[in-house]
């Protein structure tokens, strides 16, 4: 079964190394992968893969093996699976640290939606975040009206629209929660003539590894 990570931001400075763990990952179910392939599969930079593999190979996770046709086998040492467990181990505590705290941030702004007379919500973003903003709307007198994402669905959202960023002046609600990490698109919406009052921010602050 393949692994998915999906908590973002994730590195060495906050006691996780994200692209080891996806590194080592990838190429213990596919050894052959190049390392064009694997910055496809993480979304980073080519060099980045390039770094990262060379410093597995001076730690002793890796091995490479050189094969017909220029191409490159890259195989795990017993060290490199022993790695690869206590990263993932670190990579479910860290899950649940991040699930607790983003829990706990969408349940202070629901509150202060409520105080505030907000029924009717917009999600900015259409992702693992926005599903859980949805989620959390239960026992609130809140409505989820839609999400934003890159192309427009009728029923993507849980049966309810993804709208575009073009659709934004069309739909009708009374706050846009932002629930994507997205700077870019964050970007657009503080360019858009909304009311600052109307955009709640759920933040995307991390807590620390103990």
């Amino acid at each position: 079964m393949q692994t998915s990570y999906t908590v973002h931001g994730m590195n060495d400075k906050d006691g996780f190394d994200e692209i080891s763990l996806r590194l080592l990952d990838e190429l213990s179910r596919e050894a052959t992968l190049s390392q064009r392939a694997l910055a496809d599969r993480l979304g980073i930079a080519l060099g980045l893969v390039n770094a990262y593999i060379k410093r597995l190979c001076k730690k002793g996770y890796l091995k490479v093996k050189f094969l017909p046709r220029n191409r490159i086998k890259y195989i795990l040492t017993p060290r490199g699976f022993s790695e690869k467990t206590k990263l993932a181990y670190k990579f479910m505590q860290y899950s649940l640290l991040y699930f607790k705290d983003v829990r706990a941030r969408i349940e202070a702004i629901y509150q202060r939606m409520v105080q505030e007379g907000v029924h009717t919500v917009l999600l900015w973003g259409d992702g693992e975040l926005a599903e859980l903003c949805y989620i959390s709307t239960r026992g609130y007198p809140l409505r989820i009206v839609g999400a934003v994402g890159r192309e427009h669905s009728e029923h993507g959202f849980f049966d309810r629209p993804v709208y575009t960023v073009e659709d934004i002046s069309d739909i009708a609600c009374d706050a846009i929660l932002v629930a994507s990490l997205d700077e870019t698109a964050v970007k657009k919406l503080s360019d858009m003539a909304i009311a600052p009052e109307k955009i709640y921010y759920l933040g995307h602050e991390k807590p620390q590894m103990t």
